[in-house]
């Protein structure tokens, strides 16, 4: 079975044009780019339909006022001056993330654990965001995924284009949700996959994206989790600690890191999860400002960032309903196969995948 998983890896990856070397020297393998916006016809041709990212250059992008304007060090600070923002703290910088168990009776066990949020006032938000401090145990990142840019930010939401004509054309609907995410060097986002086809437009900054096709689900190990979330224990100071939910929620979620902090937790990744660190490496995409990213839906991802000058990296992302068809049903069969026990317990595949939302 190991074995034709792997094939089917080579093959779909072969199929996209998106084949990494298996030499560990080699340059990573190009991703798909155009220098100008795609009509739709030929984004649905040789993308939308066979799942295939695609990165756009700025032209997509440089008609917007955001363009311009929102990597400066006092525009949004001066139009969302009254504004309260969703605001979400942890320790790490790593929201949604694993974390170790916070009862001393799991020793070496994790958790799912999901931020702190607190509403602050936008000039607040971006000094906490600004200001990390890792050795204090906070880092602040604004990534409410609610549609938020139309909504607690939409004093500035004119400042983008309200959807991507050519995607909504080729998807045959608008955005469901139209996100803002502000945040520094420090914040980062785990692998996950998401059920919808993403538009993700850097303003300020890079993004630093690692992708995975759906065929590859396995690589991931994906594992039921209990879920935790961090609270204040000092609201003064804002210390926070790691606190399971009650009742209990379990979260099925990737177990790998793909940048382990330290040698050794290097070499118990490597050991625990060989299907990611001894199968094809990852697509690599950093996606600089200005850039649109397409990611299919299901594409699983791990995002980390580069400030711009403003000492922020700044992002719109526009989610499109996925289409629920025979891809869905051959992704929820494979994932369904256990290859080197890589395989959550769980089998209520639907409602599993509409818990794994986060970007």
């Amino acid at each position: 079975m190991e074995r034709a998983v792997r094939e089917l890896w080579a093959e779909s990856r072969d199929l996209l044009g998106l084949h990494s070397p298996d030499d560990a020297a080699a340059a990573d393998v190009a991703m798909p780019r155009a220098e100008m916006p795609p009509t739709p016809l030929a984004f649905l041709r040789d993308h939308v339909s066979p799942g295939r990212p695609l990165l756009v250059s700025s032209a997509a992008t440089s008609h917007w006022p955001a363009a311009s304007l929102w990597p400066t060090d006092s525009y949004l600070t001066d139009a969302l001056r009254s504004t309260a923002v969703s605001l979400h703290l942890t320790p790490d910088g790593r929201a949604d993330a694993l974390a170790p168990h916070p009862r001393p009776s799991h020793p070496g066990a994790k958790c799912f654990a999901s931020a702190h949020v607190r509403q602050v006032d936008f000039p607040t938000a971006v000094r906490l965001i600004r200001s990390y401090d890792l050795a204090s145990g906070l880092v602040a990142y604004a990534q409410q995924q609610d549609d938020c840019l139309r909504g607690e930010y939409a004093a500035v939401a004119g400042d983008v284009d309200a959807h991507v004509p050519w995607a909504s054309d080729a998807l045959g609907c608008l955005p469901e949700a139209v996100n803002l995410w502000i945040g520094s060097a420090c914040s980062q986002t785990s692998f996950h996959k998401d059920h919808y086809d993403n538009i993700y437009v850097v303003v300020s900054g890079e993004k630093h994206f690692l992708l995975l096709p759906p065929t590859e689900h396995h690589r991931l190990y994906v594992r039921d989790y209990p879920a935790a979330h961090y609270a204040a224990e000092d609201e003064a100071e804002l210390r926070l600690k790691l606190e399971l939910e009650e009742p209990e929620r379990i979260v099925p979620w990737s177990s790998v890191d793909p940048y382990p902090p330290s040698p050794e937790e290097a070499a118990a990744q490597a050991s625990s999860f060989p299907l990611y660190f001894e199968g094809p490496r990852p697509i690599r995409c950093t996606v600089r400002a200005g850039e649109m990213l397409y990611l299919p839906s299901m594409w699983f991802h791990h995002v980390s960032q580069s400030p711009g000058p403003n000492g922020l990296t700044i992002a719109v992302n526009y989610w499109y309903d996925m289409q629920f068809d025979i891809k869905y049903a051959y992704f929820n069969f494979l994932r369904s196969l256990e290859i080197d026990g890589s395989s959550s317990k769980k089998t209520d595949a639907l409602e599993d995948d509409l818990e794994e939302t986060n970007d």
